[in-house]
Parts: structure tokens; sequence; C-alpha cells
């Protein structure tokens, strides 16, 4: 088995926190800075890997993962403690805490506030007395955090600067990263009612769910193209892996059957952020 704490750290979800960083630092064109582009990847990456971990350690506490259609977490599986899933999530928002700074530092004190705020919603998403993910709130909060906060963050670490043509180039990067958390959601949709997590694929039941799913992946294609830029054009290459997804899923694939499609939905932000970063840079 591989390292326990690389696969707490989920990294087929990690996609989600490169390629908005990706995507913005093509869009800085000329004026992109190498080193706040890193230290906003390393912000990006510390606080993906810290909501991992608090979600396996408060799920864990609470009995939902006890039984798990999905990959292992370390906490129901009793894999590492739950005092030490705990600690290595408050030491991923620490890490991103001090890179975030460093950052604010550099450039506006507004981002100290914004960074405690993606802290507050990662710690809050399963853990505190009233988590908003057990509400159905989660890919509102990751859309926000993951998509406009992280691209445009990334953005404007470099640049020092805002226009509205960011906030339509991080639509895709938020849609996407909705899309992994609502095809996790859909896997999980028949446990997570049974153990009362109030998901949005649980709200929507399973064919809302499917369909909020692929309407995500065809809104971050068409976004794409609303930034108007004839070189964005290249993102319509990733429409092979968007069809077999969408297929997939609109098929009726559920459960452990949807674990491939997970992995699929990060390779997809992946190479769509890189097709658009190229356009972008083009």
């Amino acid at each position: 088995m591989a390292n326990k704490w690389v696969i707490g750290a989920r990294p087929r979800t990690l996609p989600a926190a490169i390629a908005p960083v990706l995507v913005a630092t093509a869009f800085a064109g000329k004026d992109w800075q190498i080193a706040p582009a890193l230290i906003a990847l390393l912000v990006s990456l510390s606080l993906q890997i810290g909501v991992n971990y608090a979600n396996d350690y408060s799920d864990g506490i609470r009995g939902t993962d006890d039984s798990r259609v999905g990959p292992v977490r370390l906490t129901a599986s009793k894999l590492a403690s739950a005092q030490s899933v705990k600690r290595a999530a408050f030491i991923s928002f620490a890490i991103a805490a001090i890179a975030g700074l460093v950052l604010a530092l550099q450039t506006s004190w507004w981002l100290i506030a914004v960074g405690a705020l993606a802290i507050a919603a990662a710690w809050g998403y399963t853990g505190g007395a009233n988590p908003y993910g057990y509400k159905g709130l989660g890919e509102i909060s990751v859309f926000l955090f993951f998509g406009i906060v992280a691209t445009v963050g990334s953005y404007f670490v470099q640049t020092e600067n805002l226009n509205l043509e960011i906030f339509i180039v991080a639509i895709p990067m938020g849609s996407l990263a909705c899309a992994i958390l609502a095809i996790n959601n859909l896997r999980d949709r028949a446990q997570d009612e049974l153990v009362g997590k109030r998901t949005m694929a649980v709200r929507l039941g399973d064919k809302g769910a499917r369909v909020l799913y692929i309407s995500l992946l065809i809104s971050a294609h068409l976004f794409a193209l609303l930034t108007f830029r004839p070189f964005a054009l290249l993102t319509l290459l990733a429409l092979p892996v968007t069809y077999s997804l969408a297929k997939s899923v609109s098929g009726g694939a559920s459960g452990t059957a949807l674990i491939p499609s997970l992995a699929k939905t990060g390779k997809l932000q992946l190479i769509f952020a890189a097709l658009f970063a190229l356009g972008l840079a083009l």
C-alpha cells in the first residue's frame, strides 16, 4: 500500500488546486512572476490537502465513513489516529496561512481576510457543529474558493490588477473543481443519504445529480469560449474526454463504477487547464 499520508491527501483531487494557478499565470501574460505564482500554488495545494485531511477527520469521528464506497479513509479505517489526521490538516492549513501571509505582505493586506475565509471554509465543510457540506452547500464553496478565489487571487498576486475578464476566466476552473466534488458525491450518494449527509447529490436525487455533473462540464467549455479569445478554442480538444465522462455518468454508472470517472475528471481539469492556459498565452 502507498504511504498512508499520500492516500489521505487524495492526489486525485489535487488538479483542482493546480489548474486555477496555471490558468491565472497564463492569463497574466508578460506580467507573470515566478515567485508569486509558485507561492500561490503552494497556498492552493496546501488548502486542498488540508481540506482533504479535515474531511477525513471530521467524517471519521462522526461515523460517516464507516461504510466507504470510495478510496480508504485514514480515520475510519484506523490507519491513523483521529488526532494525527486532525494535526495533519492543521499543519497543511498553517503552511497555506504562512505562504498566504507572504503574498499579502507583497501585495495587499486584504489577502489575509480572504485566506482566513478560505481556511474557515475548508474546516467548516465537514467540521464543526454545523458542517455546511452536510447541507448541500459544498459545490458552492468549491466553486467560490477553488474556482473564483484561486484563479483571481493567483492573477492578482502576480499583476496587482483585477478586471472583469479574469472573473470569466475563473468560471471554467470553478465548474471543473465542482465537477470533481459532484461526481464524488454522486458516487457516495446512497451511503450519504443513509447517514444523514445531505449533500447536493442527495438533495437533487440520482437523476438531478447526474444532470448537475454534466452541466458543470458543459459550462466549463462554454465560459472558456466566452472569453472571446480565438485560441481558447483549443479547449475543444478536451471534448472527447468530456464526452466520455458525460456518457458514462448519463449511462447510469454508480458506486464503485464511478471511481475511474472521478480520477478521469481530475485529469480532464488538468488537460482543460493546460489547453486553456496555452490559448490564453497565445
